[in-house]
């Protein structure tokens, strides 16, 4: 069995829909379950219904009832699809009209709007594949085994859960039925619809992968799987062939956007295997994320960047000889719910990054009673992935451009993971420093002699 989970871009109209299957057809005699996301900008489309009707009491679902319908044709079903879509239409409407005359989206109300999405791509993907020839059939998440606990909005599986999924679906796939199920949605044991919060459907395909003991989970994105930087900044950036759990999580955590690292938990535990491809390159190889190690010639495997960060500097003499003036110290970071990125100490100093959304005027008042503060806002973290055994040559490298191009280094982090060499610039200078480190470690090829 495998697991395949296509995002909204991958479906978000007719044709993108009739391409996914052509993949997914591709795979049968693999026994594929396959995941969907809403079609398109389904999900921002509910929730700016929801705002209509708070704001104004209006109830409007033109946009996405017309995209919907506009599938529905296009993919020539017949007239049972289109009644279960416009009865789930109406169930929205409803739900619209409840909440502009309530004034209120709760998180457990919100759950239940944002689920529509979902539950109407794979009504349409399924049915689309029974009249190609393809048995299917759609589930709604909670129908495949996912039953969690009423954290809305970020909604964690219970324990059943891992027993219920394979029951559900490996038996449909044995028999030859190609599972559709929604990605991103649940339901606690009151039968309140949750959704799983960070990683979302990316997440669904790899519980199911791992509770399924699945040959492998495929994410499908509309990029050629994790490449060697941001393309936007770097159009030269590679696509990397494989990297290990670890590599994936300290990319995503450090700026790249492919996979978030919460979707790859559920795999890494399981030691199920990752592909990440693109649909809209379906020949590209895509990168391949396994429990390693990875072994490689070059040094660096990929570089990142997190803009709008913050330094917070802390010095105090106090910490000469002490003990527990670190603990003091990040007490009051803990207090105040403020989570640190970044690290790095001396005889008589911290320095930590933080996100710049945080207020930190309560921090400050409670840290200048023990250390002057001093907070640095507009701040970026580069990251380097690659060898950490190589340290001393990636730094002396990195080091080296950043001189070269007067780009001043004002923190350092190595060492506190294998995979992983991260420092702080100016927020302006991010974008260079990670040009210019690729084309360090990523040279173009040599350009051959015309006249040869």
């Amino acid at each position: 069995m495998i697991v395949m989970k296509f995002g909204g871009s991958s479906v978000a109209n007719g044709d993108r829909i009739r391409h996914v299957v052509e993949i997914v057809k591709a795979e049968l005699p693999r026994k594929p379950v396959l995941v969907l996301s809403a079609m398109g900008d389904t999900t921002d489309r509910l929730l700016e219904a929801a705002a209509g009707a708070l704001e104004t009491g209006g109830v409007s679902v033109g946009q996405i009832a017309g995209l919907h319908i506009k599938t529905i044709q296009e993919l020539a079903l017949g007239p049972a699809v289109r009644n279960e879509a416009e009865a789930l239409l109406e169930e929205l409407r409803n739900l619209l009209l409840g909440i502009s005359m309530i004034k209120e989206l709760t998180p457990r109300t919100r759950d239940y709007l944002v689920s529509f999405g979902e539950r109407l791509s794979v009504r349409i993907a399924a049915a689309y594949c029974k009249s190609i020839g393809v048995p299917s059939c759609a589930l709604d998440a909670w129908d495949a085994g996912f039953i969690s606990d009423s954290h809305f909005s970020s909604a964690e599986l219970l324990k059943e859960s891992w027993d219920l999924i394979p029951k559900t679906l490996i038996p449909l796939a044995d028999q030859g039925i190609l599972p559709v199920v929604t990605g991103f949605i649940a339901k606690n044991e009151a039968g309140r619809i949750t959704t799983l919060g960070r990683g979302g459907s990316d997440r669904s395909a790899t519980i199911i992968a791992a509770a399924c003991k699945a040959e492998e989970a495929q994410v499908w994105k509309d990029v050629d799987g994790i490449l060697s930087a941001d393309p936007r900044l770097v159009p030269s950036a590679r696509p990397v062939e494989a990297v290990t759990y670890e590599e994936a999580s300290e990319l995503a955590y450090f700026g790249a956007q492919v996979l978030h690292p919460w979707a790859m938990r559920p795999c890494m535990k399981s030691g199920t295997p990752v592909l990440v491809k693109n649909s809209y390159n379906p020949k590209a190889p895509g990168t391949r994320i396994h429990s390693g190690p990875e072994r490689r010639s070059d040094p660096v495997l990929a570089i990142t960047s997190r803009k709008n960060i913050t330094l917070v500097d802390i010095l105090s003499t106090r910490m000469l000889g002490q003990y527990g003036f670190l603990k003091e110290v990040f007490s009051d970071f803990a207090r105040h719910g403020i989570s640190v990125d970044m690290v790095a100490t001396s005889e008589v100093s911290i320095s930590v990054s933080l996100d710049s959304v945080y207020d930190l005027e309560g921090l400050k008042a409670d840290l200048t009673r023990i250390a002057s503060v001093d907070i640095k806002r507009g701040r970026a973290i580069v990251t380097i992935i690659g060898d950490v055994n190589r340290s001393s040559e990636i730094l002396h490298r990195a080091f080296s451009v950043c001189a070269r191009g007067g780009i001043p280094v004002q923190m350092v982090s190595v060492g506190a993971s294998k995979v992983n060499i991260s420092f702080i610039v100016q927020d302006d200078q991010a974008a260079r420093a990670v040009q210019d480190l690729h084309e360090e470690f990523f040279p173009p090829p040599p350009k051959r002699d015309s006249t040869a």
